[in-house]
């Protein structure tokens, strides 16, 4: 009589805490949400993703910044004075410059007419006025770099190195994406090996209860198959909640195309993987190596600088020298091409301006100084390629020495998961002939779902050492 009642008793209280089918059961028709389907939305709507496109657009502004220091310039002024019916001076002067990319040099032309009474005679022109076709070039400094070739190569260089930091922040973006995938999946294996457990638990006591109401097992058998199903129950349901949290973690990379957050779905399950090929490739890290020297956006960075650097230091030592500029102008009183003109008043070598400027700090102190800070520069700079160099090897054959230990261990992993099936195959086999207890059965199992959620550990370890892998190497798996 204490026998039956003790089952009942344990009915009720396993009848009230069941799980339902609809509770534990996982959607094995739902759609597969696969890491090249994370890839695709991220790297299309993500919007950290296309604020980095940002930086291209902004170095390219600074070019056409810089080109504009090559654009022609047209200048014009107009001067009047009339007091007491005596004109003072009519002075109009327009002149177009074109700079010139060759040897620094301005292009101009112009057009000059200044008349009047009051008109300084050295300025004064006839009625007619006077055209003019000149040159100006620096024949000291600024003759092979000047300010403006200098801030436009400096210009393009940014661009190469704000293109490298694009995708330093997209490889940053993808590789804790791909970080949040690999959690999910592992939280959803984690809950499914429970749900699997909860389920042979709650088998497993139904069967010992029916025998135990038979007689054919001890009703303490019973108690310990029904704690059995509470331990399991609460750790699936912390799995469950875990399982929550990663699909939210996750959905902080999904954006639809209208720039809206949107949530991973709770029937989406991650991608199958078949474990028994994660090894990793033998010249994977030669390649890696050898892609990381030559296109890793931190190196492409550092180059970019390097150049930037060796524009202002050439830039630096053209101002050591004098400055030393010639102009020269052709002087006509032709208004338009088809006016006929005497030859003593048209373009020729006789009617001309000459110019010739010429200064030269003494001590040179301001000069020898920048140029002094920039080689300091230089040489910060190629201590830090020698650093960065290093590190990124380092760090590449670091991560692939963890990505062989992790498919050792998977490897090792699945063949004890194998012999510890037969060692629970064994005691139920045990059990069935009264041989063993079920306290021992239930270790076993216990100790089987552990090794399974332990395996999955290892699997997603291994991703993400591969993921980092690659990131490290400056690249996206």
């Amino acid at each position: 009589m204490i026998r039956l009642c003790i089952l009942l008793f344990l009915s009720l209280s396993f009848a009230d805490l069941r799980l339902s089918a609809q509770e534990i059961a996982v959607d094995s028709s739902g759609r597969i949400f696969t890491v090249s389907d994370l890839e695709d939305l991220l790297m299309r709507n993500h919007p950290v993703v296309k604020q980095t496109m940002l930086l291209s657009e902004t170095a390219k502004s600074q070019v056409l910044q810089a080109l504009g220091k090559f654009d022609p310039a047209l200048y014009t002024s107009f001067h009047n004075k009339h007091f007491g019916n005596t004109p003072y001076y009519n002075q109009w002067s327009s002149e177009l410059k074109v700079p010139l990319w060759l040897a620094g040099a301005d292009l101009k032309v112009g057009y000059d007419r200044n008349v009047g009474a009051y008109t300084n005679p050295q300025s004064r022109t006839n009625q007619a006025g006077l055209s003019a076709l000149g040159i100006s070039v620096p024949l000291g400094q600024g003759l092979f770099i000047d300010s403006r070739r200098n801030t436009l190569w400096q210009a393009q260089a940014m661009l190469d190195y704000a293109e490298a930091e694009q995708i330093k922040e997209i490889n940053g973006i993808w590789f804790q994406a791909v970080s949040d995938y690999w959690n999910w999946y592992y939280a959803y294996k984690q809950y499914r090996l429970l749900v699997e457990g909860v389920k042979l638990a709650e088998t497993r006591f139904r069967a010992i209860r029916e025998q135990a109401l038979l007689g054919d097992k001890p009703t303490i058998d019973s108690v310990e198959a029904v704690i059995t199903v509470q331990e399991r129950r609460m750790e699936l349901a912390k799995y469950e909640i875990e399982l929550q949290n990663a699909r939210l973690v996750l959905s902080n990379h999904l954006w639809n195309d209208e720039r809206q957050p949107v949530e991973l779905p709770e029937q989406a399950i991650p991608e199958s993987i078949d474990q028994n090929i994660l090894v990793p490739r033998v010249d994977l890290l030669q390649e890696l190596l050898a892609q990381a020297e030559i296109s890793h956006p931190e190196i492409l960075q550092l180059e970019s600088k390097e150049l930037q650097l060796s524009f202002e230091e050439r830039y630096r030592r053209e101002l050591l020298k004098p400055k030393l500029n010639l102009s020269g102008t052709l002087l006509s009183s032709r208004r338009n091409f088809h006016e006929q003109l005497p030859p003593n008043y048209d373009f020729n070598w006789g009617n001309y301006k000459l110019g010739v400027e010429f200064a030269f700090p003494l001590f040179l102190r301001a000069e020898r100084g920048k140029l002094k800070e920039v080689r300091l520069k230089q040489r910060e700079l190629y201590y830090d390629q020698t650093i960065l160099g290093r590190n990124i090897r380092n760090n590449v054959t670091l991560k692939y020495n963890d990505l062989t230990a992790y498919s050792r261990q998977i490897a090792l992993q699945i063949e004890n998961i194998t012999s510890q099936q037969v060692l629970l195959r064994g005691e139920l086999q045990k059990f069935d002939l009264g041989e063993t207890t079920l306290f021992i059965i239930n270790s076993r199992e216990s100790k089987l779902i552990d090794m399974q959620i332990k395996r999955e550990e290892l699997v997603v370890n291994y991703q993400k050492a591969l993921a980092e892998l690659y990131y490290k190497a400056g690249t996206r798996l």
